[in-house]
C-alpha cells in the first residue's frame, strides 16, 4: 500500500530484504524520502523482540489523513452541538413574541378608529372638548379600579417615589390628550391626524435633547414628514389655526409621555404597561378636571340641552360618550402593552402609521372633501414616516452589532 501513496518520481530504492527485523516489528527508522510525509502513527503494542518501542501519541498531527476524517470526531460534534446559534425553543418564544406583539398592534389599531369615530361624532353635537377628554380620562379611570377590585389585573404595590415618578407623565399624557381634543372639535378627523403623523420628528428631536444621537439618514428622513404635513396643512379644506395648534402640542404632550414612560418602566420594572398606564389616567384626570371646570364648566348645561334637541334622541347622544371614553382607554392600554416591549421611537412609527389607517377610515365615515394636493401632501407625510422607520431599524441593528 505504501508503493500505491509514493508518486512515481520519488527517489526511493528497495533492496532485497535481509528480514533484519522480525515480521511483526517496526523499524525505529524509515528511509527518508524527498516528499513531507511523516511516519504513519500505528499504535501496537510493543513486540517481545524490542521492549523500546514506545506508541506515538494519538494526537500528533498528520499532515496527511485518509478520507479526510477528523482526529477526534466525537469532540468535534460535541463542539458543533455547541455553536448551535439558536435552539428551537429560542425560536418558538421568540416568534410567539412577535405575533402577540402583532394582536396588540392589531387591537391598538381598530379601537382607535372606534374612538375616533365616535369622539368625533359627540363633539360636533357637544363641542366641549375639555368635558369630554375629562369623562374618558374618568372612564378610564373607573376600568383600572375594577380590574383591580376584582383581581383580574393584578394592583401593583405603590409608594410615593412610584406616584412621583409618575407625575410628568401624567402631566405630559394630559397635555397631549386634551390638545388632541381640541384639535378634534375644530377640523376634520383626517387633518388631526395628518398634523399627528409628524410625531416622530418631535419624538427625534426630544430624543436628541436628552441625550439619544441618530445619523445623518434619521435627519434626512424627517424633511419629508414635515414637508408633506406642511402641503396637507395648506390645502386642508377645514383648516383652523386652533385645531393645528392642538394638534401640534398634541405631538409635543405625547412624545414626552412616551420617553418618561419608557423611563419609569425601567425604573419600576414591576409595574407593567397596563398598570403603568392606569396610574396615569388616574392621576391625569386629577390634572385635567379642575382645569375643564375653570375653563367651560359654564357652558355644559346649556351646551347639554342643545345636543339633545339635535340629536333627538338622548340614548343616541349617551352611547356616543360612552363610546368614546371607553374605545379611549382600551386603544391607550394595547398602546402601553406595546410600549412595554418596544422602544419610543418604534412606538412613534407604529403610531404614525397606525394614523394612515384611521384617516382613510374616518375620510370614509365622514365623507370629508380631500384636495389633490392635499391627498399629496398626506402621501410625502407617509412616504417620510417610512424612510424614517428604515433609517431607524438600520441604527437600532448598527447599535446591537456594535454591543455584540
Amino acid at each position: 500500500m505504501l508503493l500505491n501513496l509514493l508518486p512515481s518520481s520519488s527517489s526511493i530504492t528497495f533492496s532485497k530484504s535481509h528480514h533484519k527485523y522480525p515480521i511483526n516489528t517496526l523499524p525505529n527508522r524509515l528511509p527518508k524520502t524527498n516528499i513531507g510525509f511523516q511516519k504513519p502513527n500505528f499504535i501496537t503494542k510493543p513486540s517481545i523482540f524490542n521492549q523500546s518501542f514506545q506508541p506515538k501519541p494519538t494526537s500528533q498531527i498528520y499532515p496527511f489523513r485518509f478520507g479526510g476524517f477528523p482526529r477526534n470526531p466525537s469532540s468535534q460534534i460535541v463542539k458543533s452541538a455547541s455553536q448551535d446559534p439558536i435552539p428551537d425553543a429560542e425560536v418558538e418564544k421568540k416568534s410567539n413574541k412577535t405575533l402577540q406583539l402583532a394582536i396588540v398592534f392589531g387591537f391598538w389599531y381598530f379601537q382607535n378608529i372606534v374612538f375616533n369615530i365616535y369622539n368625533k361624532k359627540a363633539l360636533n353635537i357637544f363641542p366641549y372638548p375639555w368635558l369630554l377628554a375629562s369623562f374618558q380620562l374618568f372612564v378610564g379611570s373607573l376600568w383600572m379600579l375594577v380590574l383591580w377590585g376584582f383581581k383580574i389585573q393584578p394592583c401593583p404595590k405603590i409608594d410615593k417615589s412610584f406616584i412621583i415618578a409618575l407625575l410628568g407623565p401624567a402631566l405630559f399624557h394630559t397635555i397631549g390628550h386634551i390638545s388632541a381634543c381640541v384639535s378634534f372639535s375644530k377640523v376634520a378627523v383626517s387633518f388631526t391626524h395628518v398634523i399627528k403623523s409628524a410625531e416622530p420628528v418631535f419624538s427625534v428631536v426630544f430624543s436628541s435633547a436628552l441625550g439619544t444621537t441618530y445619523p445623518l439618514s434619521v435627519w434626512l428622513s424627517i424633511l419629508p414628514i414635515v414637508m408633506g404635513c406642511s402641503l396637507a396643512a395648506v390645502t386642508e379644506v377645514s383648516f383652523n389655526l386652533g385645531g393645528l395648534w392642538g394638534a401640534l402640542i398634541s405631538n409635543v404632550g405625547f412624545v414626552l409621555r412616551n420617553i418618561y414612560s419608557k423611563k419609569s418602566l425601567q425604573d419600576f420594572k414591576q409595574v407593567n404597561g397596563l398598570n403603568l398606564y392606569g396610574w396615569i389616567t388616574i392621576l391625569s384626570f386629577f390634572y385635567l378636571f379642575p382645569v375643564a371646570i375653570f375653563v367651560e364648566g359654564s357652558q355644559w348645561v346649556p351646551g347639554y340641552y342643545k345636543a339633545i334637541e339635535t340629536i333627538g334622541k338622548p340614548s343616541t347622544f349617551y352611547l356616543w360618550v360612552m363610546l368614546s371614553g371607553v374605545f379611549y382607554h382600551l386603544y391607550n392600554q394595547s398602546s402601553y402593552q406595546a410600549l412595554d416591549d418596544i422602544s419610543p421611537l418604534t412606538f412613534s412609527v407604529g403610531n404614525t402609521m397606525k394614523r394612515v389607517v384611521v384617516i382613510i377610515s374616518t375620510v370614509l365615515v365622514f365623507r370629508n372633501p380631500v384636495r389633490p394636493l392635499n391627498g399629496l401632501g398626506s402621501a410625502i407625510a407617509i412616504l417620510g414616516t417610512f424612510l424614517y422607520s428604515q433609517a431607524t431599524s438600520k441604527k437600532k441593528a448598527a447599535v446591537e452589532k456594535k454591543e455584540d
